[in-house]
């Protein structure tokens, strides 16, 4: 036995001329999420995408399908032969499934097909009156505000009747909007900034860096975990660059002054990580911060530290407080593994009174100590590129 489902994509039907390589591009993910499930199969229609999967696949199928970003949501749909009675008999056994108990519902029909011989609201009403004759009391009309809707769809590609609505990831399809670097840290907001990306069609690969032995090989298993966590968002595996950052910490923390310590810190971070996402055909880069977090995120240190690069650096949490940002952390499965107590390099050497509001000038004076042509090339030498399932 077959389970269809009906898939919604929301804002892809509002992208005019370029909508059908979103809508593709959806499909092409429907397709590399669901493949392996029994009796699965996807097909694009207009203004609609259909699964199939067996019946009894449609648990594992739902979890699969509202992860797949651009799928607004999904509904498990009776098919039925293009005749009034067949209709009424599906919208009774969808209603009774769905409200086994009674309540308040409404029937709305559209109708795309205009060669059947009722219009949408004669169908609404036919339905109706037949869903009364045969239920008690325990049903009734809720024309306004109803708990329930019965959905019927006459279509050229058949007729289909649905009540429930389970909603997806919403956004764009992964792929369609280029490829960023997110900077990965072990913390709770980087992978919440990943999923962001992802959210509005953006393929990333994460940068995270390491300082091997003062964080050991604990914090550097946490970072992979969040990588899988996102590659399971995205679709597709996650690539993961380690880049050995020990050595430059140990040059600023030697011949820089302390208070700079997170400056000079994040501006040879940006420096690696821009050449990183250049020499893998990144076009922007993506970070978590959010404005005065902490020292490294007031206006001032930010615009000091973004100085030593001119690709687009992207901040999607830039205007969010911590309380949000951890909501969302547990909705996609990253926090409990975020909060794990195992360092990572940004707390190394942590200046005891941060720099909050550095000056350019002063944060280039300092850097004239370091050799950072050397620093930077020892560090891309080591790094690791690691994918990850």
């Amino acid at each position: 036995m077959k389970q269809l489902i009906l898939i919604r994509y929301g804002e892809l039907g509002l992208k005019g001329k370029n909508k059908n390589k979103f809508i593709e591009r959806l499909v092409e993910n429907i397709d590399g999420a669901c493949n392996d499930i029994a009796g699965f199969s996807v097909r694009s229609t207009w203004g609609r995408i259909w699964v199939e999967v067996d019946a009894a696949a449609y648990p594992q199928a739902v979890a699969r399908l509202r992860r797949v970003f651009g799928i607004y949501s999904l509904s498990p749909v009776v098919s039925v032969p293009r005749d009034m009675q067949a209709i009424q008999q599906a919208a009774y056994e969808v209603l009774r499934k769905c409200l086994p108990q009674g309540g308040g519902f409404k029937v709305e029909t559209r109708r795309a097909d205009k060669t059947f011989p009722m219009t949408s609201p004669e169908i609404s009403r036919a339905v109706a009156n037949d869903l009364f004759h045969r239920l008690d009391d325990n049903y009734w009309a809720d024309m306004h505000d109803p708990p329930f809707t019965l959905q019927i769809e006459i279509r050229g590609e058949g007729n289909f009747v649905y009540g429930e609505t389970v909603h997806g990831a919403g956004g764009l399809p992964v792929g369609c909007g280029g490829k960023a670097a997110l900077m990965l840290s072990g913390g709770i907001d980087s992978p919440v900034a990943g999923w962001m990306a992802l959210k509005r069609g953006v393929s990333v690969e994460g940068i995270h860096f390491y300082s091997f032995p003062f964080t050991g090989e604990q914090s550097k298993q946490k970072v992979m975990d969040l990588a899988h966590i996102l590659a399971g968002w995205q679709g597709a595996p996650f690539t993961l660059h380690v880049v050995h950052f020990t050595e430059i910490q140990k040059a600023i923390h030697q011949f820089c002054r302390e208070d700079y310590g997170i400056t000079l810190m994040r501006r040879m971070m940006f420096r690696l990580a821009e050449r990183i996402a250049k020499q893998n055909r990144c076009l922007a880069l993506y970070t978590g911060e959010s404005v005065g977090q902490v020292a490294s995120q007031t206006l001032e240190s930010m615009s000091v530290i973004n100085e030593v690069t001119n690709m687009p650096v992207l901040r999607p949490l830039i205007g969010m407080d911590k309380e949000e940002i951890m909501a969302i952390a547990k909705k996609i499965g990253t926090y409990d593994t975020s909060i794990l107590p195992y360092e990572d390099c940004c707390t190394i050497f942590l200046p005891k009174y941060p720099k909050i509001r550095p000056r350019l000038q002063e944060a280039k004076e300092m850097e004239q100590a370091l050799d950072i042509e050397a620093l930077l090339a020892e560090a891309l030498a080591k790094t690791e590129t690691l994918t990850i399932e």
